[in-house]
């Protein structure tokens, strides 16, 4: 078995390198979707949302404003907030569900996919542990890119296909860079990581990285 964090920043690819290892055989768990799950009505996340943050987070359908729930968290700076309750649930799942993965095939790579690895304050700590995503994982992935690549990568995302307006472009722009700088820097989550992959060029570039990356998880999945 082996536990793997794969982290990124705002527009890194770290989806798409998650979709490669699942080419491989890999079990991805998807910390946004893991969140979405839990945000949906009648969920505990869901209501405690709603009562720190009051109905202006509600759509008419009873459905959380996703947009004015992001307006809130990161123009007004109150994203500590909204992470203080959905992270700690949102890890604990993952726990969950990589040990009823493990409990059917012990040789599985289970790679969590999540942007906020290391940036998040709500994870438990144990033992005194200070570096408490160690006890997360087996081994982490950074995908890195450059700055300047993310933002048009998260542009390109937001205009769905749509052209963009040069005032639209500007607001996107801010805004991705506002996400960014709430983000620790590439540069010293390599530090942190066991493996960087570099994503500043094509997907064939990124497969080939991960072609050499996936035998050396095998083999620690078997070892560790």
């Amino acid at each position: 078995m082996l536990r793997v964090g794969l982290t990124g920043g705002l527009g890194s690819g770290k989806s798409t390198a998650a979709r490669l290892f699942a080419q491989y055989g890999a079990y991805i768990l998807e910390a946004d979707a893991i969140g979405r799950e839990m945000m949906q009505p009648d969920e505990a996340v869901y209501a405690a949302i709603v009562e720190h943050f009051g109905p202006a987070v509600l759509r008419e359908d009873r459905q959380l404003d996703r947009a004015a729930l992001a307006r809130i968290a990161f123009t007004e700076g109150r994203v500590e907030e909204l992470n203080a309750i959905v992270h700690p649930a949102v890890i604990a799942r993952q726990a969950e569900l990589a040990q009823e993965i493990f409990a059917s095939d012990p040789r599985a790579i289970v790679v969590v996919e999540s942007a906020l690895i290391f940036e998040t304050r709500h994870t438990e700590v144990k033992d005194g542990e200070s570096a408490p995503w160690r006890s997360r994982f087996d081994c982490i992935i950074l995908v890195a890119a450059a700055e300047e690549v993310k933002i048009e990568r998260y542009l390109q995302r937001m205009a769905a296909g749509a052209p963009l307006t040069p005032e639209r472009r500007a607001e996107l722009t801010a805004d991705a860079r506002s996400r960014l700088s709430q983000q620790i820097p590439d540069a010293r989550k390599a530090e942190l990581c066991d493996f960087v992959l570099v994503n500043d060029g094509s997907i064939a570039e990124l497969e080939e990285q991960v072609d050499e990356l996936w035998p050396v998880l095998q083999f620690a999945s078997v070892n560790t």
